[in-house]
């Protein structure tokens, strides 16, 4: 996936979060496009690859399984990183329902980040660093609990990472497997997921 940045005539240090969220609202993005708010810019991520899709669709089905009824999984959400002003469009959130069914249906608001249980991001060629890196500080720095990080182009191989235990800005505990081999996420997911079958 190759990220597009919008244009708008305000300079960047003149660029303040409420006008970019305001203008983020506004935006008409085409179908299957997400718009997110990064460093003072909108950018707008294209359509993600069918195997990207296939390994999103394979998590979401066997989150689903052992998932209580108050919590629901999203995959076109916003998240605003309220320490850092961003807002990122996850492959997958799990948040309370309540935060959809509650929502202004005039709105088109992100929620806050620090209510994700669950923020999931599957790389792509052009983003796999900012998954890596800019990403997994901004969660960490939001307090969300379990990182899930599923890498198609980690130098070592495809490779599945959790992080848990945000603190500092950084995840203090990670767990990482090659695909092929299951990995098993915290409660209250408590569910053990295999990825034979995922896509590189």
């Amino acid at each position: 996936m190759t990220a597009a940045m919008v244009e708008n005539h305000q300079s960047l240090e003149h660029r303040s979060w409420d006008y970019l969220l305001e203008t983020w609202r506004g935006l008409d993005v085409p179908e299957g496009w997400r718009a997110e708010i990064d460093e003072g810019q909108i950018v707008l991520v294209p359509p993600p690859h069918a195997r990207h899709n296939d390994i999103a669709e394979a998590v979401q089905r066997r989150l689903y399984r052992g998932l209580p009824d108050e919590l629901g999984i999203y995959q076109t959400l916003g998240v605003h990183i309220a320490p850092l002003d961003r807002l990122y469009v996850p492959d997958l959130v799990v948040v309370p329902v309540r935060l959809t069914r509650e929502a202004d249906p005039d709105s088109n608001d992100p929620v806050d980040a620090s209510e994700a249980l669950l923020v999931a991001e599957i790389t792509s060629k052009s983003n796999a660093r900012d998954d890596r890196t800019k990403k997994y500080r901004a969660y960490a720095r939001a307090f969300v609990p379990v990182y899930l990080l599923i890498d198609r182009f980690d130098t070592r191989g495809p490779t599945v990472t959790v992080f848990t235990e945000p603190g500092d800005g950084t995840y203090k505990h990670s767990e990482s497997v090659p695909f092929g081999k299951p990995f098993t996420l915290p409660e209250p997911f408590g569910t053990t997921i295999p990825t034979e079958n995922f896509p590189t």
